[in-house]
């Protein structure tokens, strides 16, 4: 039986297959990082590990390669532990028990960790290779990408003199990653001006639910539904018509999600009960028949419930109803030099409120920053002329797609000629680390390639076989083939 190890290229998967027998969930990297290192130091090379944990290690160029550029070739050392419910599993401490399934590699009930441990690996690689033809080498491991681009954020100036970067950390074999977008967070607070609930009023639990949610960045083009939205565009009209009262409201769940579920309780006097319940069904209808080819399941209830204790007041109602009606939310534009590609867009991921505080909650992405503070203080404004105290945080740059990049054409040109076609341009509307440190090293020419892995982040994760001795051929190809200085 054939052992991962032995699987071609066996210079990409026996790196691989040392890196499944080493726990690496984000933040739990102390083990990945020293096995790097090592990796690095027993070749002989310069070999660094910065504050942050990022590790890098350099190697000279082969003989008579030397006038080429210096590429740095990039991945990020940690994974995602996620298992199934009924896999024993501990991701600190135990090795990912990984198998061959046909023409594929994954993993017994857990994540198996190809992404970005195939990139990684691919990068040792070229690393220990005495056979492969290459200019100066700079190998970039990053740390904790996972949950928070630790490592990228926090990687100095001047510790790398490279003029390319190529990231391993994109998923279809064939499609080549060559911009990003920003991001920034939006958050809303309006501080909870409670009354008593009048016991002569009907209490009711609105419910949203069915919808698909998705990644806020790569399905935000899909037109999906956003539970909040629908949440207030019901509330809205229930409290103008009926003088309806909102009691709680629980939208959304993460920030980077298109919000599937909201659930508010609502307050209506009771002879106008049967009227609340023929107006959501008629604005639900009406919000289904608008949705019908993209969320099939939506449903929206209305169920009787127990009285709550305190409502919100009717002023502070008002203004976070039409604020969270107005705010802008999904595309807001396309960009000019990716067509079909979204630029700039906004989700109202979260909505929710506790005794306290109503916290609304939105994440900006673009490729273009100036578009990206542009909309994020468009949201401000909204939200501030209703009262609301708004921060701007979290910001992180774009990469903004070259059209005239030297490698990117480089690479197309070296691509059609091994398989005898175009690959296929993206630039991905979520984060990479590209964009990171493009923004650190400015001068960089970058680009992302890698093989195709399927259901990343999830115990079904695996990795397709041939595309990975596809994606080593061509990374060989490139680093062959260099432009000079």
């Amino acid at each position: 039986m054939t052992q991962i190890k032995d699987i071609q290229p066996t210079e990409v998967w026996s790196v691989f297959d040392q890196m499944l027998q080493i726990p690496r969930p984000s933040r739990h990297e102390e083990k990945i990082q020293e096995w790097a290192v090592k990796f690095g130091e027993d070749l002989g090379l310069e070999t660094i590990k910065d504050a942050v944990g990022n590790v890098i290690i350099k190697k000279p160029a082969t003989p008579g390669m030397e006038n080429r550029k210096t590429v740095v070739i990039q991945g990020h050392l940690d994974m995602v532990p996620q298992k199934n419910s009924d896999k024993e599993h501990d991701f600190v401490n135990d090795p990912i028990e990984a198998y061959i399934d046909g023409e594929w590699v994954t993993a017994n009930g857990t994540t198996l960790g190809a992404d970005n441990g195939i990139g990684v690996s691919s990068a040792m690689a070229v690393l220990a290779s005495t056979t492969i033809k290459h200019g100066p080498i700079e190998v970039l491991l990053t740390a904790t990408e996972e949950t928070g681009m630790d490592g990228a954020n926090g990687l100095k100036a001047g510790l790398l003199d490279a003029d390319i970067l190529i990231n391993t950390d994109t998923e279809d074999e064939g499609v080549f990653s060559v911009g990003c977008a920003g991001g920034i967070d939006v958050t809303a607070t309006f501080k909870n001006k409670t009354k008593k609930a009048d016991k002569k009023y009907a209490a009711y639990k609105l419910s949203i639910t069915g919808l698909k949610g998705g990644h806020s960045g790569v399905d935000i083009h899909l037109g999906r539904g956003n539970a909040n939205k629908v949440f207030f565009r019901i509330l809205k009209a229930a409290g103008e018509q009926l003088g309806v009262k909102l009691a709680d409201i629980q939208g959304g769940s993460l920030r980077n999600a298109i919000p599937r579920e909201a659930f508010g309780v609502v307050l209506v006097k009771p002879k106008k009960a049967e009227a609340l319940a023929a107006l959501v069904a008629e604005i639900g209808e009406a919000v289904k028949a608008e949705l019908i080819n993209v969320e099939p399941g939506l449903s929206v209830a209305l169920e009787e419930t127990e009285l709550p204790k305190t409502r919100m007041a009717g002023s502070l109602q008002k203004k976070l109803t039409n604020a969270v009606w107005a705010a802008p939310n999904d595309v807001v534009r396309m960009s000019d030099t990716m067509p079909g590609t979204v630029e700039t867009s906004t989700n109202l991921a979260i909505v929710k409120s506790d005794d306290q505080k109503v916290v609304a909650s939105c994440l900006v992405r673009s490729f273009s920053e100036t578009a990206k503070l542009a909309l994020a203080t468009r949201l401000e404004a909204v939200f501030s002329l209703a009262g609301a105290k708004v921060e701007l945080t979290g910001s992180y740059p774009g990469w903004q797609p070259n059209v005239n990049s030297e490698i990117l054409e480089e690479m197309k040109g070296l691509y059609e000629k091994r398989f005898g076609k175009q690959p296929q341009l993206l630039a991905m509307h979520a984060g990479l680390e590209c964009g990171i440190l493009g923004a650190t090293y400015t001068n960089w020419d970058m680009i992302s390639v890698g093989p195709t892995i399927k259901y990343p982040h999830s115990p079904d994760e695996k990795v397709n076989i041939e595309t990975v001795q596809k994606y080593w051929d061509f990374l060989v190809d490139t680093l062959e083939n260099v432009p000079v200085k």
